[in-house]
């Protein structure tokens, strides 16, 4: 659910790149966790993104809507092959994040709050991944979930691959915190979430296959951090994340050698990243900085570039930036007269 000031930046930034120069087609080849398109027309406002565990080449999103329903899409056709209904758990209201556990379960963030303290609880919705690609019914369990300096807006849900502990991290215009959940997740109780780092306007984030690192992105910028004994052990540093217009989610590739960076919108774009210092797969192909046929360093330097559809570039993000400043001004004059 997006308020009124993301939908005018994400309106801003989508008329840019709509001016700017077309761009490269993904790069040829067949393999998977590769740039791919997401061809299904129920996907519209793709707000999570997780790498399967158990069927390679193939990413867990879902709407930010009200209906229970996942998607499994295949990165190397882009079409879906997988919707799972939750059944179990209440109508959603917001999901925005989504993440698998070391347990091989998928867990679901509907913790999405765009007043920023309407709702006094969240939830978290969590069920074992299929072992079979097929539309079916999945159970689900259903946490409530609290932070413990009081209720806020949210997109981001991470379960570190290790430890099977869960974070959020609250979207905020003057900085969001990160949060931690209890050591494990209770059905019976309301689970509280406390305060264990700050961090920038997040729209998604994720953690490395081997729980060393954290990325998290906003609509302008990706940052990855150092994680060490369940904290943030740095400053981050910046990520060369494409420019997309409704830039929504992130997630690694299995083998950790590449990020994939999505956004909302019909048939929505999904671009690989490559990390800097890690081979990447065989057969992994994309159009991001650092990939295959782009000489950028992978994994640093502008978070306005990057490759694919929806590439942009320093110039345009400092365009987009602008206007989208204009549009805010415009917005908070409109609501005071009102």
């Amino acid at each position: 659910m997006r308020s009124a000031v993301p939908r005018v930046l994400g309106a801003t930034a989508a008329l840019v790149l709509a001016m700017a120069a077309p761009v490269a087609a993904a790069a040829d080849g067949d393999g998977p966790d590769r740039d791919f398109t997401i061809e299904d027309p129920r996907i519209t406002e793709s707000s999570g993104l997780a790498a399967s565990h158990a069927h390679p080449g193939v990413y867990w999103t879902h709407n930010d809507q009200d209906a229970p329903l996942i998607y499994g899409v295949d990165s190397r056709t882009g079409r879906t092959v997988a919707t799972l209904t939750m059944s179990g758990v209440g109508t959603p209201r917001d999901m925005e994040g989504i993440s698998v556990g070391p347990d091989g379960d998928i867990y679901v963030g509907d913790i999405g709050d765009n007043l920023d303290g309407s709702w006094d609880h969240v939830w978290i919705y969590r069920f074992p991944e299929p072992k079979e690609l097929r539309d079916q019914t999945v159970r689900a369990t259903q946490y409530d979930v609290k932070y413990a300096d009081g209720a806020r807006n949210a997109e981001a849900l991470m379960v570190h691959p290790k430890t099977g502990r869960v974070y959020i991290a609250s979207k905020n215009q003057k900085g969001g915190g990160l949060y931690e959940g209890p050591e494990r997740l209770s059905a019976s109780r309301t689970n509280v979430f406390r305060r264990v780092g700050e961090v920038p306007w997040v729209t998604d984030g994720a953690f490395s296959p081997d729980g060393d690192r954290l990325v998290l992105r906003g609509y302008f910028a990706a940052e990855e951090y150092a994680w060490r004994n369940g904290r943030l052990a740095d400053d981050g540093t910046a990520v060369a994340a494409p420019f997309q217009g409704q830039a929504e989610s992130v997630t690694y590739t299995p083998d950790g050698s590449a990020f994939m960076f999505g956004s909302e919108g019909k048939n929505s774009r999904v671009i690989r990243v490559d990390r800097a210092g890690v081979t990447p797969s065989p057969g992994a192909t994309g159009t991001g900085p650092g990939s295959p046929g782009n000489p950028k360093t992978p994994g640093t330097g502008s978070a306005a570039t990057g490759g694919g559809q929806g590439q942009g570039n320093a110039t345009l993000g400092f365009v987009v930036l602008g206007l989208a400043a204009v549009a805010v001004v415009g917005l908070r004059r409109m609501f005071r007269r009102g």
